[in-house]
Order: structure tokens, then sequence, then C-alpha cells
């Protein structure tokens, strides 16, 4: 079931835009719709609370918070921005995370650490990339990075030097599947025909980490997946310790509250976390998921029809849909 931009409620004979502030309907009662003329066409009147038939202009002050959070010297108090664009704080924090999908302080955060990132391998010292990427001081980044990239910056300089990450591969319905895991969580989730290929891009994926294969370490992860697929157990909600930009966060994060046995488009997507003309973009973050299952990049489908691509496979894409479809109730998340 695609979950569309309107919804209309079956009961009370009225459609909303989603985000509407009106108390949540039952699930059953609720039909999606692509544009609010198909819930007219359909007998459904629009609500008076969220207005669904005027289109919301895009808030120029929103934009301007997020180009100054782009170009910060340094971290900027919520007050200060809210100041800086004309909104109450408080305002200005509830409707950037509405358009968004993320609050000012966690886009800031993340913002940081993709400049952090950019820097690091090309700035004369360690220091120096972390001022130039807008930490306070290098206390504060050694403190926070590591919560969201992984790796402390030196680490992430020597582009994983010094870093353990455990991995084991084990057999599925699917095929051979790798899970691999730093201390904070499971950092790759692989799928391929032969343990070499899996193995030769995990070390691709973390040149100069250390790489210890130990299945008995990993075992509880691993039998959570196998038997997912093999449609024995929920969808596995493992902790994940990923690293991507601020819109592939935005977009991974999305995936992970879509309900098994359900799809959702690309373009749907791109609309529910505020960015209605990145279609393209979202397919490119849902491409360069590194924990395949984990965040279902599979349960988001084109326009046109079909499963699309997939990059461990279509053939496996349609399988995975077709499990979560008759998995049912069981497909719930544990």
């Amino acid at each position: 079931m695609n979950v569309g931009p309107i919804y209309a409620v079956i009961t009370t004979g009225i459609y909303c835009r989603r985000g509407c502030p009106s108390r949540t309907p039952l699930a059953q009662n609720v039909r999606s719709f692509e544009n609010a003329q198909s819930a007219r066409e359909a007998g459904f009147r629009p609500c008076r609370r969220c207005r669904p038939d005027e289109q919301p202009a895009l808030d120029e002050r929103i934009l301007h918070a997020c180009r100054l959070l782009d170009s910060a010297d340094e971290p900027l108090t919520l007050a200060r921005l809210a100041q800086a664009v004309g909104l109450s704080p408080a305002h200005l924090q509830r409707t950037f995370t509405k358009v968004i999908g993320l609050s000012p302080r966690r886009y800031a955060r993340l913002r940081r650490e993709e400049r952090l990132r950019r820097l690091i391998h090309a700035a004369p010292s360690i220091t120096a990339a972390i001022y130039d990427a807008g930490y306070g001081s290098s206390t504060t980044a050694y403190d926070r990075v590591p919560a969201r990239l992984g790796m402390t910056p030196s680490t992430l300089r020597d582009r994983g030097r010094g870093e353990t990450i455990h991995y084991a591969i084990v057999d599925s319905t699917l095929g051979r599947v790798l899970v691999a895991s730093t201390e904070r969580g499971i950092c790759r989730v692989d799928i391929g025909e032969r343990d070499d290929e899996l193995i030769a891009r995990l070390s691709e994926a973390f040149a100069s980490a250390r790489l210890e294969r130990t299945e008995d370490a990993l075992e509880s992860a691993t039998s959570r997946i196998v038997a997912y697929l093999a449609n024995e157990r929920p969808w596995p909600l493992l902790p994940i310790d990923v690293r991507g930009t601020a819109f592939q966060t935005r977009v991974w994060e999305a995936l992970r509250t879509l309900t098994p046995g359900n799809t959702i488009q690309y373009a749907e997507l791109a609309r529910a976390i505020g960015s209605k003309s990145a279609a393209r973009a979202v397919a490119r973050a849902c491409a360069a998921n590194p924990v395949a299952l984990l965040i279902p990049c599979h349960r988001v489908v084109p326009a046109r029809g079909g499963v699309g691509g997939y990059r461990w496979k279509p053939e496996r894409k349609r399988a995975l849909l077709e499990l979560e479809r008759a998995s049912g109730s069981r497909s719930r998340r544990p």
C-alpha cells in the first residue's frame, strides 16, 4: 500500500494533508491519494484545519535558517538563529522540524559532521579541520563526533586506522549475507553470492580498519536477520552505526519508520522529508544505504510500477516485498 501526500478518513468523509493536527484516525479507516483532486473525485471533502486544497508556500525564513546553519563558523543557539530569521524560537523549532525533517540543532550537527568529513583529509592539521568545520573546540569534536561518525577525527583522517570491525557471513534465503559491526552498532549488511566478494567490498569500505571475522560475537544479529528472511521472525530493528550526509540521514531515518508490508514511491518519500523536488536524490540515498534490510530501501518503488532497481538485484527486492506482504501481522516491529 502506497503512502500518498493526501489521506481521507472513510468514517468522516474528510481528506487531509499529511501532518494535519487533527486526531489520528484508525489505519483501517484511511485511504491514501496522490493529490487533493483524486480525493475530491472519490467523494471526500477537504479538511478545514489543514486546508489540503491550498498549496503551502515555501517559507523563505526556513531556507534562510538552513543557509545560516550551513555557513556558521561556530554553533548557533536557537535563540540567535530565531532572531536572525525573524521568528520566535518556539515557532522556528516547530516549523523547521516539520519542513526539514530534523530539528535546527540536529541539522546543524549533521552539517558540521559533513564539513569535517570533507576537510579532514585536506586541512593542514586535525585541529584546523575541526575549527574550520564549525566546532567550538577540539574537545567538543572528540566527544561528539564518534557517536555519529563512528570514529574520532584522527581515526577518520586515517580512514579507519585503529578501528576494529567484527563481521560474520551466514547463509540465507537470499544468498550469503555479511553483517559487520563496530562497538556502537551494525555498520554494514551486504548480500551476495560468494564470501570473497562480500569481504572485498567490506575491505574497500573500511580500507584502513582492522577486520575480524567473529561469527559468535554477531550470532544474535545474524540469527534475527536470517529468521526474518525465512519469514520466521519480524523485521529486525537492530542498532546501527552508519555515516551519511544530512540529506541521506533524513532519508534513512524516514525509511526506518515505514511499516513492513507497505511501499512508498521515491517522489512521495521526497515530499515526506520536506524535499518534494528531490526524488532523484532520494534514489541516490537509497543506493548508498550501507545496511541492507535494516534501512529498508527495498520498500521504495518507482511511480511507473514494478519494483525498480536494487543494489542487491531486483529479484531480491521483489522477494523481500513478497515476504513482507505475505507475513502480515508477523512483520510488525519487535
